[in-house]
């Protein structure tokens, strides 16, 4: 029957100037089961979005021979064109990225995406970006369900979704199967701290609709490139709380910031988080 959990990696965790094949390899030899593919708001990862069918056929050429998939994506692209917008042009943008990131997702056999929770990212949020977001959500939610694949909210680093909870509120008003949570360990973490609550009891209102989970270290008021085992991220009892909810797929996320030791860092990763897995997997 294989494993009873999947973990993934975050691609950003490899330098960029490795081929498919080589990130996939990278991350087999480090224990990972599969990449999680990123799409920002960069020109070159939005490109993506438009790929040829022979840098497709590349993809899953690469899949196929080194036994490891893109498991996922992480579809980051709506900071710079958010669903909120109040650009109308932004706003139509960001549906034909939505609808693309699908298509992607269909031809490379992938199953979830991963949303930011953002109604707006770099303009001021209002009423009226929060009814925007909540009319296109919907529409991505319908693309979603016509091909069959999830999205999940991450919980991010500013107030207006840092919070499972929150993230709920959007699941429950678009009441489809295709639209969930994916939350973020360490974002999780700052925002309890923040609000004085605890993790695992905003981890509960998710029951039943979280997708997955990315693993993430930080520290109070910092959010990325904060190395496993030095911040305050409890990955054991975040890891057992997931598996009682029902999560069976972990994405490690971190950043390759130009170590040389880039592999090591990968494969300590690897062991670091499997160690709580496998604990609340007993």
């Amino acid at each position: 029957m294989g494993k009873s959990y999947q973990l993934g990696l975050y691609e950003k965790a490899m330098p960029s100037a490795l081929t498919w094949r080589e990130k996939l390899t990278a991350a087999k030899e480090a224990g990972f089961d599969y990449v999680e593919m990123s799409i920002d708001e960069t020109d070159e990862k939005l490109a993506r979005l438009h790929m040829s069918a022979a840098e497709m056929e590349e993809i899953r050429t690469a899949m196929r021979t080194t036994g490891i998939l893109f498991g996922s994506i992480c579809l980051s692209g709506h900071r710079k064109y958010p669903l909120g917008s109040p650009d109308p042009a932004k706003q139509v943008r960001s549906i034909e990225i939505m609808a693309d990131a699908i298509d992607l997702a269909v031809e490379l056999g992938i199953r979830t995406i991963q949303l930011a929770g953002y109604d707006v990212y770099y303009d001021k949020g209002t009423e009226e970006t929060r009814a925007a977001f909540e009319r296109n959500l919907a529409k991505s939610a319908l693309l979603a369900a016509r091909s069959g694949v999830q999205l999940g909210f991450e919980t991010m680093e500013t107030p207006f979704m840092d919070t499972v909870e929150k993230a709920m509120h959007y699941v429950d008003l678009v009441d489809s199967p295709y639209l969930g949570v994916y939350p973020d360990s360490g974002n999780l973490t700052n925002a309890a701290l923040i609000y004085g609550k605890s993790v695992l009891d905003d981890m509960e209102t998710g029951r039943g609709h979280m997708v997955a989970l990315h693993l993430k270290e930080t520290v109070p008021g910092k959010y990325r490139e904060i190395p496993f085992g030095t911040g305050h991220v409890d990955f054991d009892a975040i890891a057992r709380k997931a598996w009682a909810l029902g999560v069976r797929r972990y994405v490690g996320e971190f950043w390759y910031i130009g170590s040389a030791d880039w592999k090591a860092d990968l494969a300590f990763a690897n062991t670091f988080l499997r160690r709580a897995l496998d604990a609340a997997a007993e």
